[in-house]
């Protein structure tokens, strides 16, 4: 296992987080969800393979989620080596106008409560789960500023927010001295490419790690599912409604037959090129896996074991590539070598200025 450091912060986070969105049986994901039985050997193996960075939130599975990773991190004896992470946003009683958003009396509430479930007196980060559309940014910042000061959070960021949202937060922090963002959490796959005009550049430029999550879209880039008259076949979740709620389009399958083959080439499976893929984009910290069973834990692990060849790659992104809509398309290095600085190779700076810096007795690969 490999850690990067999460944005412009000191915290050391495996470069694969694990999801725990499946673990307890009630609320929105009981479907999919698993018992605290089954979910032990899910993060046992994980925490024995080095992995140190676990995405919870109040609103999974009710908050039992929480409550089973609180017993799971007590019994393994785990919680000062763990990178533990939740968020709020989502209702937890939906007669209180006050009980749900991003306001400073919901945060402060809702940390409480994650606290008692987790069985621990602080999170190591703590994340707005999805802009409210109504509250002051500089609210959420002034509040995560003051649970970091209290010693109930050690680190704040963001998940599901617009760019511009997300840079005003920042800019707020930096103005007033107060808590950064560190994290960006956002969903990223082959399938689903719309971050990459705005959010990248954005947390590169700000100091802000990218945890991505869905990296095998919702399981569409699984292997599991092959096209029919109807729309999909297959043993998963998606069954034949689709990918995320959404149908399942012709680009889609374009993308799944260049991953099946670029998968052919390599000997691997199709999740672990997807996962690949998005571990090794510009901006990226770390991607968030879930998994169903142990040995999904371990192929999913086994994602960062090899490196993608220029070429393959190029046939994953061309595959995959979105249209860019305006103003993006002035941006690319095509308009502006025609039009801004035609034959003049201006450029930002050399390779190398700022070789990243590898304390370790490897690089990792990709």
């Amino acid at each position: 296992m490999h850690y990067y450091l999460l944005g412009r912060s000191g915290l050391r986070v495996s470069r694969l987080a694990l999801g725990t969105m499946n673990f307890g049986t009630g609320g929105f994901h009981a479907a999919y969800g698993k018992t605290e039985a089954e979910a032990e050997p899910i993060f046992r193996r994980y925490l024995e393979a080095g992995g140190n960075f676990i995405d919870t939130a109040d609103f999974y599975t009710a908050g039992e989620s929480e409550q089973i990773l609180g017993r799971l991190i007590a019994s393994a004896g785990a919680r000062d080596r763990l990178v533990l992470t939740s968020k709020f946003t989502n209702t937890v009683d939906p007669v209180d106008p006050n009980a749900s958003g991003n306001g400073r009396k919901h945060i402060i509430r809702a940390l409480d409560a994650s606290l008692r479930r987790l069985g621990t007196d602080y999170l190591d980060l703590y994340l707005l789960h999805t802009w409210d559309r109504i509250t002051p940014v500089e609210e959420v910042v002034r509040t995560f500023d003051d649970l970091v000061r209290a010693g109930k959070i050690r680190y704040a960021g963001l998940s599901d927010v617009p760019a511009w949202y997300a840079a005003r937060a920042q800019s707020v922090a930096e103005a007033h001295a107060l808590t950064p963002m560190i994290n960006l959490q956002l969903p990223y796959s082959l399938v689903a490419r719309g971050i990459e005009p705005e959010f990248l550049p954005m947390a590169q430029s700000l100091g802000m790690g990218l945890t991505a999550w869905s990296p095998i879209g919702g399981g569409l880039l699984s292997g599991k599912y092959r096209r029919t008259e109807d729309g999909l076949t297959g043993a998963g979740r998606l069954g034949t409604a689709g990918a995320n709620g959404r149908p399942v389009s012709d680009r889609d399958w374009r993308v799944i037959d260049a991953l099946e083959r670029v998968a052919g080439e390599l000997g691997r499976s199709m999740a672990q090129v997807a996962i690949n893929w998005v571990a090794t984009q510009p901006a990226v910290g770390s991607v968030i896996i879930g998994a169903s069973s142990p040995d999904q834990v371990d192929g999913n692990l086994a994602a960062l074991d090899f490196a993608i060849p220029r070429e393959l790659r190029a046939r994953l992104d061309e595959a995959s590539a979105e249209p860019l809509a305006g103003p993006y398309a002035m941006f690319t290095p095509e308009y502006q070598s025609w039009i801004v600085s035609p034959g003049l190779g201006v450029g930002d700076k050399p390779a190398g200025y700022a070789p990243p810096v590898w304390n370790g007795a490897a690089r990792p690969v990709g």
